[in-house]
């Protein structure tokens, strides 16, 4: 149970507005970190996980060949840049679920006719806590991370369970 801080009713843990006095309880609901792994996830930007830099590819690149570049770079992601604007992401999933067996007959086509378009992006800026929500929410194992609008490098969740490791001190 809370308690109002304006009227002193009791409330419901979590409950938006008091029942009693209709006034907001959202901001004394939002749970505090207990632990040094809590308060880094909390405090940390993403620019602490040192972003990899992204493969990129223009959008007509042949899908044979992004599919080649992935195994031999060892990548679980392709960026998509016309120009210098990000406009898709090429993950191990879409080659899974839009490739597949069908690769003798699409591998001539062009990338941008598979990837994942506008994907959802962080910034350097972003902590590492949002980062773990988008991947969680949206079923992501790759983010692409811009500085300043521009694509500066790649997040994988392997990136974040690395910060776990260290921060709990489990070498990886």
């Amino acid at each position: 149970m809370i308690n109002c801080p304006f009227c002193g009713s009791e409330n419901l843990e979590g409950a938006d507005i008091c029942e009693e006095c209709q006034n907001t309880l959202t901001e004394f609901s939002i749970p505090r970190p207990n632990t040094p792994v809590e308060k880094g996830l909390l405090k940390d930007r993403i620019e602490s996980l040192n972003p990899k830099t992204p493969f990129a590819v223009p959008p007509e690149t042949p899908i044979g060949e992004v599919l080649s570049s992935m195994v031999a770079e060892s990548i679980g992601c392709v960026m998509v840049l016309d120009g210098s604007k990000l406009c898709g992401i090429f993950s191990e999933y879409d080659a899974l679920m839009k490739v597949n067996a069908n690769l003798e007959q699409i591998a001539d086509r062009p990338i941008s006719s598979v990837m994942t378009p506008n994907p959802v992006t962080l910034e350097m800026s972003n902590k590492i806590a949002f980062a773990l929500q988008q991947m969680h929410v949206g079923g992501y194992r790759h983010l692409p991370v811009l500085a300043d609008g521009q694509l500066a490098g790649v997040i994988s969740i392997r990136d974040i369970l690395n910060y776990l490791a260290a921060r709990i001190g489990v070498s990886a």
